[in-house]
């Protein structure tokens, strides 16, 4: 039986745990290039993964690695650790943190484009708000428009993929070792943007305490991720991902002192409300279809 109250509060404390993750590698990018922080992170979260899959009993490697659907999940999580942790560094945190919220969203159209999953026009419709809402966000050819604020944008397609080529993986594959894949896969990406980059920098001090804070609050937050959905209800616990995007304007707010303007707080509003509107649909229609006469528009 789900337990939808444990559930929650893990989404809760996983949106958390990420918020601070984004907050450790922001203040880590004033010290090293985004190259050197992808590679040290990502290297030191694959580790954490490895590890919990070897503690566990699970083979890290196997012949299901070279499935497609596989190969195509872990480039697309080098894709979104790239480009994720460069807009982390380069693009205001609450702007970062906006954007990456539709990400329900455009699982849901990906779901439907690519994976022959019925979308009625309702959520179609609660989609093209939401992507309404992300250029409001984005603003291109606005005056004030920043061209690297689009590096977020792809973080967020990067990581609507990955998620729907989790949807297609094989379920013997233990999500630890999904994890570790990913994760080794972003080591991939950051090798690739250090050797066109200014190269590395000495780590110390204060920066080697944001690095290590960063690699255990990102494995505790994707793990909390991980059983939340396990021991509660999917369409319950899910609305609860916008969290994270509270807490990231807490912390752009109080740490790096951003100060969002109201297009970017509309569009902020506008994606959260298209996102949940799209779970509680869903989920409308997970209990219609449950029913013998649950054969009806979506």
């Amino acid at each position: 039986m789900a337990d939808n109250l444990k559930g929650i509060v893990l989404m809760t404390l996983a949106m958390f745990g990420l918020a601070l993750s984004d907050m450790f590698v922001k203040l880590a990018s004033g010290v090293l290039p985004p190259a050197q922080i992808i590679l040290l992170v990502g290297g030191g979260t694959t580790l954490v993964y490895a590890a919990g899959a070897l503690a566990f009993g699970m083979p890290l490697f196997s012949r299901a690695f070279f499935r497609p659907v596989i190969l195509l999940r872990t480039f697309a999580e080098a894709v979104a650790g790239v480009s994720m942790m460069t807009a982390i560094a380069l693009v205001p945190l609450s702007t970062v943190t906006a954007i990456m919220q539709s990400n329900p969203l455009l699982v849901t159209m990906g779901a439907a484009l690519f994976l022959s999953e019925k979308v009625g026009w309702r959520r179609w419709l609660a989609i093209a708000v939401g992507l309404v809402a992300m250029l409001m966000i984005v603003r291109p050819g606005g005056s004030d428009y920043d061209a690297t604020v689009l590096i977020a944008v792809v973080a967020a397609c990067a990581l609507s993929a990955r998620d729907l080529a989790t949807r297609a993986a094989p379920g013997s594959i233990p999500s630890l070792v999904l994890a570790a894949w990913g994760f080794a896969g972003s080591l991939l990406g950051g090798a690739v943007l250090m050797a066109f980059g200014p190269g590395a920098a000495p780590v110390e001090g204060v920066t080697l305490v944001y690095l290590i804070a960063a690699v255990a609050v990102t494995a505790l937050g994707y793990y909390a991720l991980t059983a939340s959905v396990r021991v509660g209800q999917l369409s319950t616990v899910a609305p609860f991902r916008y969290t994270r995007l509270v807490f990231a304007m807490a912390i752009a707010v109080t740490v790096f002192a951003e100060r969002p303007d109201g297009w970017t707080i509309a569009g902020s509003l506008l994606i959260v409300a298209s996102g949940v509107y799209t779970f509680l649909r869903e989920r409308r229609i997970a209990r219609a279809m449950a029913t013998p006469e649950g054969a009806g528009p979506v």
